[in-house]
């Protein structure tokens, strides 16, 4: 018997049993292979290493050139990144695993540096980001956080044409073999910035009501649930509730009425029949618990399954499962450094700390070197 049993429950997802309710959520290390931003042997390791969860869903893979704001994060544009990928997904299918890609774009947060020819960032207006860095390469293995660049609002065609690139980034994630995909409409990056009155100043069918600024998401959606099937498919979110000044702390924008954007976006969700909505919650110290009537409007207004993500420990998470309020639960940070979380978190065993100078950029070390749990004589299964 494991200890949380409610996280052990299986649970269909699409076409999918996933394994368990525990769910190793998009976590940007930057350690794509230079030059071209292809996933790594070392990448298919760290992530064959952590096939044990339910659901894997990647680190941010951008959908075209223009869609990155960090160095050294990975790609799913070209035949090359569609191979390195494909490493990737064989070796987590080796071990039983269920994998999905997260569709990234970051929009303006971005610098001329990481942009082809060095152009203007894309976004729905020229608002240059605020609060947030991107990462620019600075030397072989250096690099260093900048102030974004102002970017440039994109003609109504070049929406058409990124809707197109989303479709044929799912195409490629596809032939890459993953087993669903993610898209990345969370955190400020750019279907966020359409959705969003303070990055989205539009006068358009894009821009104005909240139905227009949804119009992006809308036909993203649509166009990827028509390559994977809508029930191989999710959306993150991020419905803050409120904000920070803490430094290098960014998980996106703060509407004037986030319940009822956000109600209103998983209702596109809904009608579509999207696999799963996925919310990232405030994770900084001491951030606000998203409001209890938001999550019983989330269950009541999505039939899909529910993924929270949100410095969760497994009794947390345990306990909102157990509510009828999740159905997934996602552990970032834990995961990084416990490869074997899934069976620490059922046996009640000790977890590996974080080495938190690791995170970004860099080889094995704190990527693929954190150690499985040693049971001594004395451990073994939980009453």
């Amino acid at each position: 018997m494991s200890l949380h049993p409610s996280l052990f429950a299986p649970v269909r997802l699409g076409r999918h049993t996933l394994k368990n309710r525990i769910v190793l959520p998009p976590l940007t290390r930057q350690r794509a292979g230079q030059p071209g931003d292809v996933a790594t042997d070392l990448m298919a390791s760290y992530y064959r290493q952590r096939a044990s969860a339910g659901l894997i869903i990647t680190e941010g893979t951008q959908i075209e050139p223009r869609g990155k704001g960090y160095a050294w994060t990975p790609g799913i544009h070209d035949a090359a990144q569609i191979a390195g990928w494909r490493k990737v997904t064989e070796a987590v299918h080796a071990e039983g695993g269920i994998i999905f890609a997260q569709l990234w774009h970051v929009g303006r947060v971005s610098h001329a540096a990481l942009q082809p020819d060095g152009g203007a960032p894309v976004a729905p207006s020229a608002i240059r980001a605020a609060r947030v860095k991107a990462f620019i390469e600075t030397g072989p293995g250096a690099g260093t956080l900048v102030e974004p660049s102002l970017p440039r609002a994109l003609s109504v065609a070049e929406i058409g044409e990124l809707v197109a690139l989303y479709a044929q980034a799912a195409r490629n994630a596809m032939a890459a073999g993953f087993d669903g995909v993610e898209i990345h409409a969370a955190n400020g990056y750019l279907v966020n910035q359409f959705i969003s009155a303070h990055a989205n100043h539009r006068s358009d069918e894009y821009g104005g009501s909240l139905q227009n600024r949804l119009r992006f998401l809308r036909e993203i959606v649509q166009a990827v649930g028509e390559v994977v099937g809508p029930e191989r498919l999710g959306v993150r979110f991020t419905p803050l509730f409120s904000s920070t000044d803490e430094d290098r702390v960014y998980i996106g924008l703060v509407e004037d009425d986030p319940h009822q954007t956000y109600l209103e976006a998983i209702a596109v969700l809904e009608r579509a029949g999207v696999g799963y909505l996925s919310i990232a919650e405030a994770d900084w110290d001491k951030a606000p618990e998203l409001p209890l009537a938001f999550r019983h409007a989330v269950r009541a207004a999505f039939s899909g399954k529910i993924l929270y993500a949100g410095r969760y420990t497994a009794e947390k998470g345990a306990r909102l499962v157990e509510a009828g309020l999740a159905d997934l639960i996602a552990f970032g940070r834990p995961f990084i450094a416990n490869p074997d979380l899934p069976e620490r978190i059922a046996r009640g065993w000790p977890l590996n700390p974080l080495d938190a100078t690791t995170l970004y950029g860099g080889a094995e070390a704190g990527f693929t070197d954190y150690p499985r749990h040693a049971p001594t004589i004395t451990e073994g299964e939980p009453a």
